[in-house]
């Protein structure tokens, strides 16, 4: 907010308040920064009425809750970024009034052709959520079963384990800025950032920039105007791990002075430029979200 007040073009800056909102009084404002609705699902129609209305959101509220992390590695693929190989699975439970017949459609998972395509270790996550919770790596088809048990009325996924010798977290705003950082999910999250680039060995010139081509690419696809895109390098090849960040972690703390600065500058750059644009209201066409 300060970032914004101090450059004075005109633009006001507040938090935004909200409280019953009526289908024909929209919030009125130019743009809207949305770091919360994903836990505070009340906000969400909310913002999706603002931005039929004019207001630009960031992140765009329509596509935001229709895509998930199994779609989203299809995306990628028509879009010749390399992704680990995937399987959606059933769910291992479901609410009391589901029956038998209404599960006719599913056949049973067969284990051993599953581990047999993506190999041991793998990954099992939830095909919609964020922040690692509920991922587990499984290292055989007894611990796989176990974790899958435990796994509830989620929708999860199996996924190929990327043996990586570098690990990038690409901070992307307004779908075209992009800063490649390095970044190990295997450390504490407040030292991912700090441990990767002193214990990492640097990107080449010609692979930060396919990196940061394909970070734009993706974010351009799904509307995102701010996201974090994950890289696991192997044997030179960039596989994208995790993109469907629509709140991603921007704080100082973990990402570290250098990160959190050049963030705020160009999300000032952004808000300020949609909050001066004309307004103009969203065709929310699956369709055209899609192509």
């Amino acid at each position: 907010m300060a970032s914004v007040a101090r450059r004075d073009v005109g633009v006001e800056v507040v938090y935004a308040q909200l409280e019953a909102t009526r289908s024909d009084q929209p919030p009125a404002y130019d743009v809207l920064v949305d770091r919360i609705s994903h836990d505070v699902t009340c906000y969400q129609p909310v913002l999706k009425i603002a931005a039929l209305n004019g207001t630009a959101v960031i992140n765009n509220p329509f596509w935001r809750i229709a895509d998930d992390k199994f779609f989203n590695t299809a995306l990628a693929a028509r879009l010749g970024v390399a992704v680990p190989r995937t399987v959606l699975l059933p769910s291992r439970s479901y609410a009391a009034d589901i029956n038998a017949q209404s599960l006719t459609n599913l056949r049973h998972v067969d284990w051993d052709r599953l581990i047999a395509e993506l190999g041991l270790p793998l990954f099992l996550k939830p095909h919609w959520g964020g922040g690692w919770k509920d991922v587990h790596r499984v290292t055989s088809k007894e611990e796989l079963l176990a974790v899958y048990d435990q796994t509830g009325r989620l929708t999860m996924m199996a996924q190929e384990e990327i043996a990586w010798t570098q690990y990038v977290r690409c901070l992307v705003v307004g779908q075209e800025h992009v800063r490649p950082a390095r970044w190990d999910p295997r450390r504490a999250h407040l030292e991912r950032y700090t441990h990767a680039a002193h214990s990492m060995p640097p990107l080449s010139a010609a692979l930060e920039q396919k990196i940061a081509e394909q970070a734009r690419s993706l974010c351009s696809a799904l509307g995102y105007d701010m996201n974090t895109v994950e890289f696991a390098v192997r044997d030179g090849v960039p596989y994208a791990i995790d993109f469907m960040n629509s709140a991603p972690d921007l704080d100082v703390a973990s990402l570290g002075e250098e990160h959190f600065n050049w963030v705020v500058e160009k999300m000032a750059d952004l808000v300020i430029r949609k909050a001066l644009a004309p307004r103009t209201a969203p065709r929310p066409e699956w369709g055209g979200l899609l192509r």
